[in-house]
């Protein structure tokens, strides 16, 4: 089914295109019928209302890739809440595309992260990871050429004189932007694995006003 009436608040028209035009919808249960289980097992009310709300607006939709986390989730569907001693209650945001090491999670205050051990935000909204993944195929579209590094190379970046890209709400993944160009930098995986040769930037160069933002957003 596809996406064409109520799409989420609070995103930019550029994310809203993306959702509208490459996203659908699936048939998703939902979480509202496992709440008394829930309950029976000590995860909060207020927890599992967290779970239906994010289930409610965001359940069931399937976007296309990211470039990155092997494509992130195959759709967005709340899991059951998680406590994390230290870092409050988590929940899952939804299957993974492929086998990975890691699971996509909702944090305590509605971040969007993965999750191996170690708790890691990408983002500080699965909206955050949304207009994300709809700059990713902008830029891609947009660039006139594409460079990508790893490791070491993504710390000798030159990011001082680039504006943060404030609606992707970076957290471990940050997007800048330059005159000409958009920086795309991806560090979850390097911190949830402590694998610092993991860290990658993806830049897109030659771009135009329209290149930079799109849809006036």
């Amino acid at each position: 089914m596809t996406i064409r009436e109520k799409i989420p608040d609070g995103l930019t028209r550029r994310a809203q295109y993306f959702v509208r035009i490459h996203g659908y919808r699936i048939p998703d249960p939902g979480v509202e019928q496992h709440r008394a289980q829930w309950l029976e097992h000590g995860i909060p009310a207020a927890e599992i209302d967290r779970a239906v709300a994010y289930q409610e607006i965001w359940g069931g939709i399937a976007l296309p890739p990211s470039p990155h986390y092997d494509g992130g989730p195959s759709s967005l569907s709340a899991g059951v809440p998680e406590r994390a001693k230290a870092e409050g209650w988590w929940f899952g945001a939804g299957p993974q595309r492929t086998a990975l090491p890691y699971s996509f999670m909702i944090g305590p205050e509605g971040e969007f992260g993965i999750h191996a051990g170690t708790r890691v935000s990408l983002h500080g909204s699965i909206a955050g990871w949304v207009e994300s993944t709809a700059l990713a195929d902008h830029a891609r579209r947009c660039a006139r050429t594409i460079t990508t590094v790893t490791g070491e190379a993504v710390e000798a970046l030159q990011l001082d004189d680039l504006e943060p890209v404030l609606e992707v709400a970076g957290r471990a993944d940050t997007w800048w932007r330059g005159a000409d160009s958009l920086v795309a930098v991806y560090r979850g995986e390097a911190e949830c694995m402590l694998a610092p040769q993991c860290r990658t930037a993806t830049i897109y160069s030659g771009l135009d006003e329209w290149g930079l933002k799109g849809l006036g957003a």
